[in-house]
C-alpha cells in the first residue's frame, strides 16, 4: 500500500494498551490466576451497557501535528526521474529501481507536482528525439529507413518503460486536467520532432516512392523493411498513414499508370494490354496485402482501373483486329473472360461490353436472316440460328461467369434479327417438320428432348407466334394423315411445351387434331366391321380418317375427279357415317390423301405410294399411252398448282420418273407430252413418290396465308379492347393502345394502325362510343 500522506488522518486505538501480566510462580496447592482483560476508558464511561456489550469502539482522528516538507523535494525527485528517463532512452536501464521510480513519480503527482513531472517528461523525450532526428538523418539511401526503423523500435520499447513508470500520473493526473496520456504522447513526440522533421519527412517519402517504383520495374526490395516502416506510419494514427505516405503514395501511382497506359495502348493490341493490365493490377494488390495497409487496396486498385482501363475502355473495345468483336467470333473464351473480369471492376465497363456485343449480333444477325443462298434451305437457315444461338450461350457461360445480363442482351439480339425475315416462324415450322418426320429417327428421348427444346427457344423470340401456329398445323397435319411422324411421343411433347408456353388458346386445335386421328380409327373399325357383316366388298382397301372442320387446316372441298372405284367406296362410307351420326356434313379432301397403287413396268412389278391426285393422274395411263398436259388438266379437274407439281413429281425426279415427259426440262408448261415409262428400273419393290413440294410457298399462297392471320387476328384484338374498356369504362386512346400490345404480345405484336380500326369497328356496333368532351377517349357501352 502507498505511505500515508503528512497531513491526512492517523487511526487511533483508544484504551487499547496492552498491559504486561505479573509475574506468577506456581506453588503447592495453588492455581493459576486468571489474564485480566485491557482496561477501556470509553467502556467504563458507558457503564452497563458498555459491559454488557463487552468489545471496544474504534474512532478516527486526525493527525495533530503538521509534517513539514523538505522545499527542494520536487527538484530532487524530478532529477531522480530525468536521470532515469535519460538512461532508459540511452538503453542503459539495467540498474534502475523501477519500484523506486514508480514510488517516485506517484509521490510527485500526490503531492501536487503533477504539472512539474508532466512538463518535464515532454521535454526530456523531445530533446532526445531531436537527437534521434538528426542521427537519422545522417543515413543515406536504404540505410536512412533501417536506422529509423532501429530508432523506432528501441523508441516504443523505451515508452514502454517510462509508461509503467508514469503509470499513476496517466491514471489521476492526466484525467484530472485533459492532458494526453504518455503512450499517445510519445506517439505525437515521435511524429511531430521525428517524422515530421523536414529533411526526414521529405526523405522518408520519397526513399518509400523510389522502393515501389523499383518494384514495379522488376527489382527486389526489403518488403520486410517497409512494412516495418508502414506500421510505423499506421502507429502514429490512421490519417499520419495517409497524409505522409498514402496521398503522395496514390499520386505518384496515377502518373506511372497514365505514362503506362498510353505506352501500352501504342504498342500493343487488345488481349496484350488487358493482359498487361491484369498483372499490373494483380501486383498492386499483392503489394497492398505484403506490406500496405489494408484501406489502400481498394484506392491504389481504383488508380489502376481508372488510369488503365475506364479511359481506354472504348477504345479497347473496338480496336480493330482484336477488339471485342474480334475476340467473340474467334472464340477467345480466355481473354473475354479477361476482358470481362477487369471491365467488371470499372463503371460502365460491362455497359459498354454489351452495347457493342448487342450493336455486333444485330448486325451479324441480319445479314445471316437475310442471306439469300441460306434462306433457299429452312432447316439449314435454322441450323445456323440454333448454332449461332450456342456458340454465344456457351460463351456466355465460359467467358462471362453466366452473367445475366449479358443473356438477356444476347435474346435481345435474337429476338429483333430473327423477326426480321417475316418467314421465320414458317422456316421453324418446317425444322420442326423436318425433324419429326425423319430427323430425330433413332434418337433417344432425351436427346430428342433436347431438340425440342432448342426449338422452343427460338419459337419465344418469335413475335408473330400466330403465323407459326399457322404453318405448325399444315405440317402437322400432313404428318398425322401420312402417318410419317417418327413418334407420337415427340409431338405430344412439343405441344405441351407450345401449352405452357402460350396457353390453353394456342393448343387447343392441335389437341383436337390428335383426338380425331383417335375416334377415326374406331370409326373406320366400326365401317369395316359393318362391311363385313352386310357381305359387301369393295374394290379398294379404303382408309379414311374424318377430321373435325376449324380444327384442321382445310380450304373448303378440294376439286378432282376420282377414279370410278373410288367413288363407290367413298359413297359406303358417307352412307355408313352419316346414318350412324345424324346432323353432320362430309366434304372429301383430297388434297390430303395418299394410295398405294401397283405398276407394271417392263421388267416388273413395283408398289408404288402416291398421293391421290398422282393416283388419279397414273390410272388416265391404263387407257392411253400418251397424253398432254391439258388433257390430264381436263380429266381430273386438280388445281393447275398441284397438278404441276404431281406431274413434277412422277416425271422428273430421278430414280422415280415412273412418267417420260417431252420436252424433258425440270419445269412443267402447259405444252408438255407424258408417258407411260415402261423401262422405268429400281432396286426397291416399294417406291414412295411424293409431292414435290418446295420448302417456300409461291407468292400467292404467301398473300393467302397472310390474309388468314390477319383475319384471325381480328377478333382477338376486339376482345382485347373490349375486356380492357369493360374494366376500366373509360379510356384514351394511347392507352387502349398500349394495353392491348401487351395483353397480345405473347401471340403476337399487333400493329397501332389495326388496333385504331377494330375499335373504329366496335363504335360502329356500338360496343364503345367516343368521349363527348374528348374525342380521344372512349367508353365502354352496356
Amino acid at each position: 500500500p502507498p505511505p500515508p500522506r503528512a497531513s491526512g488522518w492517523t487511526l487511533l486505538l483508544v484504551g487499547a494498551h496492552r498491559r504486561r501480566a505479573p509475574s506468577w510462580t506456581p506453588g503447592p496447592n495453588a492455581t493459576r490466576p486468571r489474564r485480566a482483560l485491557p482496561a477501556c476508558p470509553a467502556m467504563a464511561s458507558r457503564g452497563a451497557a458498555g459491559k454488557s456489550r463487552g468489545r471496544g469502539t474504534f474512532r478516527i482522528e486526525p493527525f495533530k501535528h503538521k509534517v513539514e516538507m523538505d522545499p527542494q523535494y520536487a527538484d530532487k525527485t524530478w532529477k531522480i526521474l530525468r536521470d532515469a528517463i535519460h538512461e532508459i532512452t540511452n538503453r542503459n536501464a539495467s540498474g534502475l529501481s523501477f519500484e523506486e521510480l514508480y514510488r517516485n513519480a506517484y509521490n510527485m503527482v500526490l503531492h501536487k507536482f503533477g504539472d512539474r513531472l508532466y512538463n518535464g517528461v515532454v521535454e526530456e523525450i523531445t530533446a532526445h528525439l531531436k537527437g534521434v532526428s538528426a542521427k537519422v538523418e545522417k543515413a543515406q539511401g536504404q540505410e536512412f529507413l533501417r536506422e529509423l526503423n532501429a530508432r523506432w523500435a528501441n523508441y516504443c520499447e523505451s515508452m514502454r518503460w517510462i509508461n509503467d513508470i508514469l503509470m499513476y500520473m496517466d491514471r489521476t493526473y492526466v484525467v484530472q486536467q485533459g492532458k494526453t496520456v504518455v503512450h499517445e504522447l510519445g506517439l505525437e513526440l515521435w511524429r511531430d520532432v521525428v517524422v515530421r522533421a523536414p529533411n526526414t519527412h521529405s526523405w522518408l517519402q520519397q526513399t518509400m516512392l523510389d522502393n515501389i517504383r523499383r518494384e514495379r520495374q522488376g527489382e527486389v526490395i526489403d518488403r520486410g523493411l517497409m512494412k516495418s516502416i508502414v506500421q510505423m506510419l499506421m502507429d502514429l494514427g490512421l490519417c499520419v498513414y495517409q497524409e505522409d505516405f498514402e496521398r503522395p503514395f496514390l499520386d505518384d501511382a496515377t502518373m506511372f499508370y497514365i505514362s503506362e497506359a498510353t505506352a501500352y495502348m501504342s504498342e500493343c493490341d487488345c488481349p496484350e494490354y488487358l493482359r498487361k493490365a491484369q498483372r499490373r493490377l494483380e501486383e498492386e494488390l499483392e503489394r497492398c496485402s505484403s506490406y500496405l495497409d489494408k484501406s489502400t487496396e481498394v484506392k491504389i486498385a481504383g488508380v489502376v482501373e481508372h488510369e488503365m482501363l475506364e479511359k481506354h475502355m472504348q477504345t479497347l473495345v473496338d480496336m480493330e483486329n482484336s477488339g471485342l468483336v474480334s475476340m467473340l467470333l474467334a472464340d477467345k473464351y480466355e481473354d473475354l473472360a479477361r476482358m470481362y473480369r477487369l471491365f467488371k471492376r470499372t463503371a460502365g465497363g460491362l455497359a459498354t461490353m454489351r452495347k457493342v456485343m448487342l450493336e455486333h449480333l444485330r448486325s451479324s444477325g441480319k445479314v445471316l436472316v437475310n442471306d439469300p443462298e441460306l434462306c433457299k434451305s429452312p432447316v439449314a437457315f435454322v441450323e445456323r440460328l440454333l448454332a449461332k444461338k450456342a456458340k454465344y450461350d456457351t460463351l456466355i457461360t465460359r467467358a462471362f461467369d453466366n452473367e445475366k445480363s449479358f443473356a438477356t442482351t444476347l435474346n435481345s439480339a435474337f429476338e429483333h434479327f430473327i423477326n426480321l425475315n417475316a418467314r421465320s416462324p414458317e422456316y421453324i415450322s418446317l425444322y420442326v417438320d423436318d425433324k419429326l418426320r425423319k430427323g430425330l429417327k433413332g434418337v433417344s428421348e432425351e436427346d430428342a428432348e433436347k431438340v425440342l427444346d432448342r426449338v422452343m427457344m427460338l419459337f419465344r423470340f418469335l413475335q408473330e407466334k400466330d403465323v407459326f401456329e399457322k404453318y405448325y398445323k399444315s405440317h402437322l397435319a400432313r404428318r398425322l394423315l401420312s402417318g410419317r411422324t417418327v413418334s407420337d411421343d415427340a409431338e405430344r411433347s412439343l405441344i405441351i411445351k407450345l401449352k405452357y408456353e402460350c396457353g390453353y388458346q394456342f393448343t387447343s386445335k392441335l389437341e383436337s387434331m390428335f383426338t380425331d386421328m383417335r375416334t377415326s380409327r374406331d370409326t373406320l373399325d366400326g365401317f369395316r366391321n359393318m362391311m363385313r357383316s352386310n357381305g359387301t366388298s369393295l374394290l379398294v382397301d379404303l382408309n379414311v380418317q374424318v377430321l373435325t372442320t376449324g380444327s384442321w387446316p382445310t380450304s373448303g372441298e378440294a376439286k378432282c375427279n376420282l377414279p370410278q372405284q373410288l367413288v363407290e367406296c367413298c359413297e359406303h362410307f358417307s352412307k355408313f357415317y352419316l346414318s350412324t351420326y345424324t346432323g353432320r356434313r362430309l366434304t372429301w379432301q383430297t388434297n390430303m390423301g395418299t394410295a398405294d397403287v401397283r405398276a407394271q413396268f417392263a421388267n416388273k412389278w413395283h408398289d408404288l405410294n402416291v398421293t391421290t391426285y398422282q393416283l388419279c393422274i397414273l390410272l388416265l395411263f391404263n387407257d392411253a399411252d400418251r397424253l398432254s398436259y391439258e388433257q390430264i388438266a381436263a380429266a381430273t379437274e386438280i388445281p393447275a398448282s398441284d397438278l404441276k407439281r404431281s406431274l413434277q413429281s412422277l416425271a422428273c425426279v430421278k430414280g422415280k420418273n415412273v412418267l417420260r415427259k417431252e420436252p424433258q426440262s425440270k419445269e412443267i408448261n402447259q405444252s408438255d407430252v407424258f408417258s407411260f415409262n415402261e423401262k422405268f428400273t429400281s432396286k426397291l419393290v416399294k417406291i414412295k413418290i411424293g409431292m414435290v413440294s418446295a420448302q417456300k410457298e409461291s407468292d400467292a399462297e404467301k398473300q393467302e396465308t397472310r390474309t388468314k392471320v390477319d383475319e384471325d387476328r381480328k377478333p382477338q384484338i376486339e376482345a382485347a379492347i373490349v375486356r380492357l374498356l369493360k374494366s376500366r369504362r373509360v379510356m384514351d386512346h394511347n392507352t387502349v393502345i398500349a394495353e392491348v400490345t401487351k395483353q397480345l404480345q405473347s401471340r403476337f405484336v399487333p400493329n397501332p394502325t389495326i388496333i385504331k380500326k377494330r375499335v373504329e369497328s366496335l363504335i360502329e356496333r356500338e360496343f364503345l362510343e367516343r368521349d363527348k368532351d374528348d374525342r380521344r377517349k372512349y367508353r365502354y357501352l352496356a
